[in-house]
């Protein structure tokens, strides 16, 4: 079986290799991310295994499927970024990677706030230069302050147990509550009523027609004065814009960001020679509360040992008719 492999980076293709070994698929690596004109580079290829800011529209599965492929094999769990009515039309199968390490993900929100709430970005700077002063760099607590989860899923749920650990009051919001945090001691409440309470609001939840931009102006104004906003989920539940004319007033104390919604054209690059073409972006990066990482939650080796595994067996299972992780439309 022939997979072409898109918006590969040198780890995917040392973990794919090595999940490899039980399999003996015929794996082609490509850095180029898909969409309409590399979709090209797939034909004859039955399998093509994409990422998150891969081009998976109806025109680009369209030249795939004349192309011969049959399956899409996504490494990632999230699927906002097909579209499934297409694939199903082209009679194209979908699976993805449900769940891989929901500890990377989560351990890396907390990272984003230990960093801003300690302002260890600004600290590590400030020694590489040789200045040693501590001046600006109080930090507080997280010990008694309240932690908003938006979306307790297996990272959601993971995150506010770390949280929890910190002796943090958690608060919980998502439209199925989860018994592991009931028992972890964390509340269920309404958004508006989590927004005006938490010190530090954390996204876990999926991209929908709903959450696009659940955090919008509005809500920012909801928030408590001060607060800090970690997202570590799908840029574009964060209405980007919005979050600059809450860093200038002040009312948002603290951003920490793993994902930004017009990331497809940056994030994965090296770009450092070149100047940043986002203004949002640009803008946002010049805030001294502001940490921004580009997607790398989910990069630790446990995660990309998982991923592989669990894309290959995907692909092995589909081709012996067996069930795999199928995404339905």
């Amino acid at each position: 079986m022939r997979i072409m492999l898109f918006s590969s980076q040198r780890y995917d293709q040392e973990s794919f290799l090595a999940g490899n070994v039980g399999h003996a698929f015929e794996l082609n690596f490509q850095n180029a991310r898909l969409d309409f004109d590399t979709a090209a580079l797939a034909e004859g290829y039955p399998v093509v295994c994409a990422f998150i800011n891969d081009d998976l529209s109806a025109p680009v599965l369209e030249r795939l499927a004349v192309g011969g492929t049959r399956l899409i094999a996504l490494r990632s769990a999230g699927y906002n970024h097909i579209d499934l009515i297409a694939a199903r039309r082209l009679d194209m199968d979908v699976v993805r990677v449900p769940a891989y390490s929901p500890y990377a993900v989560a351990e890396h929100a907390v990272a984003l706030i230990l960093a801003l709430s300690r302002r260890l970005h600004r600290a590590y700077n400030r020694t590489r230069d040789g200045d040693f002063s501590l001046h600006g760099l109080i930090g507080f607590d997280l010990r008694g302050k309240t932690v908003g989860v938006i979306g307790t899923g297996q990272i959601g749920t993971v995150f506010a147990q770390i949280m929890a650990g910190f002796g943090c009051r958690v608060l919980a919001f998502d439209p199925q509550p989860n018994s592991a945090l009931l028992a972890l001691g964390a509340e269920y409440v309404e958004l508006d009523e989590m927004l005006a309470a938490s010190d530090i609001l954390s996204l876990h939840c999926p991209l929908l027609p709903a959450t696009r931009h659940l955090i919008d102006a509005a809500r920012l104004q909801l928030m408590k004065r001060g607060a800090m906003l970690i997202n570590t989920s799908r840029g574009a539940l964060v209405d980007a814009p919005a979050l600059i004319e809450a860093l200038k007033s002040g009312h948002l104390g603290y951003l920490g960001l793993d994902v930004y919604e017009e990331e497809a054209q940056l994030f994965f690059q090296d770009r450092s020679d070149l100047p940043l073409q986002d203004d949002v972006l640009a803008r946002l990066l010049t805030f001294p509360n502001v940490v921004v990482t580009a997607h790398q939650a989910f990069l630790t080796q446990e995660a990309l040992e998982a991923i592989a595994a669990t894309t290959l067996n995907n692909v092995a299972a589909w081709s012996a008719g067996q069930p795999c992780n199928q995404v339905v439309a």
